[in-house]
């Protein structure tokens, strides 16, 4: 399994839940700001965008953080790091794991561009209301799926991280102890190192 992986990117999510599957993968560095950049024909089949992480798995090549680790959870991890398909918790994993990339980030983005929030217009609603829930939904549980830890927390807690980096979690005692959690394992710890390898 070869992982394609960038620096200071979402590339961080994608090692952090290789090292909780425990499988075995190599790691292809790019320099996404090369002005000689040139990308090999395996990384864009995997990558049609050119984007980090892109994935390939033997025959199966992708990219996108959240389909990397549902992929990687499912095929290695099932019922460990991820509900197996039948699970009635299954569908509630699923938004959890899709958070991320479908509420806060674009959140996020909002917020940091100073656009105006548009709740009708906008599946996120605000920044506030996809802090408010998520904060609602970690307030009794250690992991977003209750007790156990699970691929959805890799996105969410490198998220919470983010935000807390960017200053955008301003008196969030919720919100800062899942992140100080989810940065104690030590899967985390090992995607972390590579940064500042």
């Amino acid at each position: 399994m070869k992982l394609y992986w960038a620096k200071q990117t979402r590339a961080s999510r994608a090692v952090w839940l290789l090292e909780e599957a425990g499988v075995d993968y190599e790691i292809e560095t790019l320099d996404l700001r090369a002005d000689d950049r040139s990308d090999s024909p395996e990384f864009l089949a995997a990558s049609p965008l050119g984007k980090v992480p892109a994935l390939v798995d033997g025959d199966v090549a992708m990219a996108d953080s959240a389909a990397i680790c549902l992929y990687v959870a499912d095929r290695y991890a099932p019922g460990r790091l991820a509900p197996a398909i039948d699970d009635p918790r299954r569908g509630a994993f699923l938004f959890w794991l899709l958070y991320t990339p479908a509420a806060v980030e674009p959140a996020m983005s909002e917020k940091f561009h100073g656009l105006e929030p548009n709740r009708s217009r906008n599946a996120w609603g605000t920044f506030d209301l996809m802090l408010d829930t998520l904060t609602a939904r970690l307030a009794d549980r250690q992991w977003v799926m209750g007790d156990d830890f699970t691929a959805a927390d890799v996105m969410l807690g490198s998220a919470a991280n983010f935000m807390r980096m960017f200053g955008m979690l301003d008196e969030q005692p919720v919100l800062d102890a899942y992140a100080d959690r989810c940065l104690a394992r030590p899967a985390s710890q090992k995607a972390r190192a590579l940064e500042t390898a």
